[in-house]
């Protein structure tokens, strides 16, 4: 998986002086009909969150409140991304592992996913990570 499929979506955002407004509608603003949306909070200082890969499901990464960094790794290279503004979403695609990490205090972490929730899309234990992506981009370049 190319490490730069994962990028910042710039949301729209309507500035009106009584608060702005941000709004996102499936397949128009992000590439993928919206299936799941949870939301991570009161993560606690040092802690960190994440520590996968998905298989079948994309997402929406969004800090709809405070701040954190997601890293993005795709077996060979890690990009790390800080969010902290409610119209920028980062677009995670599958086979992508990723860590969020540096939440500040009151941070709330919105995700907009492409598929229900399943144990089986998950891939936890980052060497398992490894071998799977290793082993698809050997059988791509073979």
């Amino acid at each position: 998986m190319k490490l730069e499929q994962a990028r910042i979506i710039n949301l729209p955002k309507v500035e009106d002086p009584r608060g702005n407004l941000t709004f996102i509608e499936e397949s128009k603003h992000i590439p993928f009909d919206i299936k799941r949306v949870y939301y991570l909070y009161d993560v606690p200082g040092g802690e960190s969150r994440g520590g996968h890969a998905n298989t079948k499901t994309a997402q929406l990464i969004i800090a709809v409140s405070g701040s954190f960094d997601v890293i993005v790794d795709n077996g060979l290279m890690k990009q790390r991304f800080h969010l902290n503004r409610s119209y920028f979403g980062l677009y995670i695609p599958t086979y992508l592992w990723r860590e969020l990490d540096n939440f500040s205090s009151s941070s709330v972490c919105l995700v907009l996913a492409s598929d229900f929730y399943s144990p089986d899309d998950y891939i936890r234990d980052y060497n398992e990570f490894l071998k799977v992506v290793r082993c698809d981009s050997q059988s791509t370049f073979s």
